[in-house]
């Protein structure tokens, strides 16, 4: 519940629960007792176990404690997996809670020691409670991680860097594999390691990991979440050392100077020129080249590096604009050249922050000094992929380019030999080198069967206009007119529109609708609305009814087609339906559509391009015979049906006039005589 709620029913019921705590600005109440009130008053909604553990971190004050209180949860239900005999009716005390996690792992209970109180408060209890009955339903580890992913899609995680997106923790670590030592010199909250040691314990294998993080909350968080994966393998009869997680700047302090990983992960701070670059001048780290104060990501690349074994696979998450920056050109061709650098991926945009770019994926190894080679760098270019099948897409090819039978996926993956990459700029963007299949030059055959269908398009539309001539004596233009606010008075006419839908708070439909675009192209419903399941659905396209934008530049009404009817109306769309026994729609569409319209009709709308709310019920219509009405119907469908071709033919043109272009650039193509005047053979 929100903080206006409870300020409205503290001032409206006198029983409402007093305060417990806090301030007078920000109270603090005891939680059962609310929910008790709340039920008294019919105010309790249904809320899962889940929902409830969850609310109780959430609404936690102060809210800049809520990393902590998710570690002080985490590391109650550690102990309760690692003693599950031991349970009572009550949480044990903070001092119980430490020895208990001393009997695990003493670095551990220091960990959590530094972020407990000295005893529990009423919120804590009621959150250690509520976890252990979340605990309950479906086991401690899973109770957990469901608070955690809750957590890092929060407003106190919006950085980032607390979690790594599971869709693309799975693909590095599918590209990493699975080795003895998995380190992590800037873990957050762990997402890629326990992605990488419950992979290998699903396997039949185990990996021992090492992190190291700079937020102590994180950093705790990582050490809780790999502690239960490693109870999960020491009960499944695995013997192997416990996780070992340091706090601390994995750059300027580096916590673990001498360990050598098989695999090494890390999805690391972008940008930050504050890396001590001027500490870190005569750093022995940098092998490759000093990286300059503005490409701290090539910093932790050579750290990556200082951290791998001779035969380990070290994979990061890297921003795209370091594969062209100029300042890097030199550390990216020293790369190449000794092949520490073996592939680049990249990924669709909005799988995790920055959204609005698609991060790339480096996988580097460590060169062999008695081999020395420049061999060859796959790109793969994964921007088209979703879900699974991005992990299957770049795991195909990653594992094609360690075969020795690798074959290129056009417009998805491709190896290029690092002479090639040497140049001035040392550009390892994907997209640069693996051309799209849209990009890529179409089959002459096709092209040509094309030309021929745009020939049809083009025949087409020089027949669609309707005859017309001169005249000042038109019915039309001696016609009465009723305004359409009557029409709907009196029944003849009624609008529709898709109700404001409220904010879903449980469970959810996704509905395929009818968009302004759909409505534009005449073709099906293309666009999706989200409502709740109890909420009723929009109206539904019928025949004969006249389909107009809410909002726009300009009044285009359209008469459904076939493929619309029975489309639910989305949101920015109105319907028109009329009496078809005194009205012809497709009239009615065409003087709704005239261009004065619109000044008539056209309200300020709340828009920055200058677009107008379209209000039907201003407007006007001529009064005349149906007869008459279906005449000008005809006419007025014609010149949508024209409108509709011509664009398809700008669309087509476009296209074709590429694919010619291509052609001919690429000598798929040649010019005949009939266009060149001359001899072909001489082209």
């Amino acid at each position: 519940m929100g903080r206006a709620a409870v300020s409205n029913w503290r001032r409206r019921y006198a029983d409402f629960p007093t305060p417990v705590g806090g301030t007078p600005a920000s109270p603090s109440f005891d939680a059962q007792e609310v929910e008790h009130w709340l039920h008294r008053h019919g105010r309790l909604h249904q809320t899962s176990i889940e929902q409830q553990a969850w609310r109780h971190i959430e609404s936690y004050q102060p809210a800049a404690h809520i990393s902590d209180v998710l570690g002080i949860v985490g590391a109650h239900l550690l102990a309760r997996a690692a003693r599950p005999d031991d349970s009572g009716d009550s949480p044990p005390t903070p001092r119980q809670l430490v020895a208990r996690l001393r009997a695990l792992d003493a670095t551990l209970a220091t960990m959590v020691s530094d972020a407990l109180p000295r005893q529990w408060t009423a919120q804590l209890t009621a959150l250690l409670r509520s976890a252990d009955q979340l605990s309950s339903a479906r086991g401690a580890e899973s109770a957990f991680e469901y608070l955690h992913s809750q957590y890092v899609s929060s407003a106190q995680s919006v950085s980032g860097l607390a979690g790594t997106p599971e869709s693309v923790a799975d693909v590095m670590v599918a590209v990493a594999g699975v080795g003895t030592h998995t380190f992590d010199f800037t873990s957050g909250t762990g997402s890629i390691l326990r992605m990488a040691a419950d992979r290998a314990l699903r396997s039949g294998a185990t990996t021992r990991c090492f992190a190291q993080e700079i937020n102590p909350q994180y950093a705790l968080i990582t050490s809780l979440r790999l502690w239960f994966v490693h109870l999960r393998a020491q009960q499944a009869g695995h013997h192997t050392p416990p996780p070992v997680v340091h706090v601390g700047d994995s750059l300027l302090a580096d916590a673990l100077p001498d360990l050598r990983a098989d695999v090494v992960v890390a999805n690391f701070p972008f940008g930050i020129h504050d890396w001590g670059h001027d500490r870190l001048a005569y750093d022995p780290r940098w092998t490759y080249g000093l990286p300059p104060r503005t490409e701290p990501e090539l910093a932790w690349v050579q750290h990556a590096l200082a951290h791998l074994s001779p035969n380990g696979t070290a994979v990061v998450l890297m921003p795209p604009a370091t594969a062209s920056r100029p300042a890097g050109r030199r550390i990216r061709a020293e790369l190449i050249r000794r092949h520490a650098l073996r592939a680049i991926i990249a990924l669709p945009a909005g799988l995790m922050l920055p959204t609005n770019i698609g991060l790339h994926i480096w996988v580097l190894a460590q060169p062999d000094p008695q081999h020395p080679r420049v061999g060859e760098l796959l790109f793969v270019d994964a921007t088209a992929s979703t879900g699974q099948d991005l992990t299957d897409t770049i795991g195909t090819a990653w594992a094609a380019y360690q075969s020795h039978h690798y074959a290129q996926a056009p417009g998805v993956h491709r190896t290029i030999a690092a002479i090639d990459l040497l140049d001035d700029e040392v550009d390892l963007t994907p997209q640069r080198h693996v051309p799209q299949p849209t990009e890529l030059t179409a089959e002459p055959a096709r092209i040509i069967a094309n030309l021929s269908d745009f020939d049809h398009l083009l025949e087409q539309l020089r027949h669609s206009l309707p005859a017309v001539h001169q005249t000042d004596t038109a019915p039309l233009r001696q016609a009465p007119h009723a305004d359409i606010a009557d029409l709907i008075r009196s029944g003849s006419f009624s609008v529709h529109r898709t109700a404001t839908r409220r904010r879903a708070a449980n469970a959810t439909v996704n509905t395929r609708v009818l968009t302004a675009a759909d409505i534009m192209s005449g073709g099906p419903a293309t666009g999706y609305t989200v409502r709740a399941t109890d909420e009723p659905p929009g109206p539904r396209v019928r025949t004969d009814d006249i389909l107009i934008s809410v909002i726009g530049h300009k009044i285009i009404a359209r008469v459904a087609t076939s493929e619309q009817l029975d489309a639910e109306l989305g949101p920015g769309t109105q319907l028109i339906r009329v009496d078809t026994t005194r009205f012809d729609p497709w009239f009615v569409a065409g003087v709704i559509s005239r261009t004065d319209n619109l000044r008539i009709a056209g309200r300020a709308a709340s828009t920055i391009n200058g677009a107008a709310r379209i209000d039907i019920k201003r407007l006007t219509i001529p009064v005349m015979p149906l007869s008459q009405q279906q005449a000008y119907g005809q006419a007025f469908r014609k010149l949508a049906e024209f409108r509709t071709t011509l664009d398809r033919i700008t669309g087509s043109g476009a296209v074709l006039a590429r694919e010619i272009v291509d052609g001919l650039t690429t000598g798929t193509l040649g010019l005949t005589p009939s266009v060149t005047g001359g001899d072909p053979r001489a082209w």
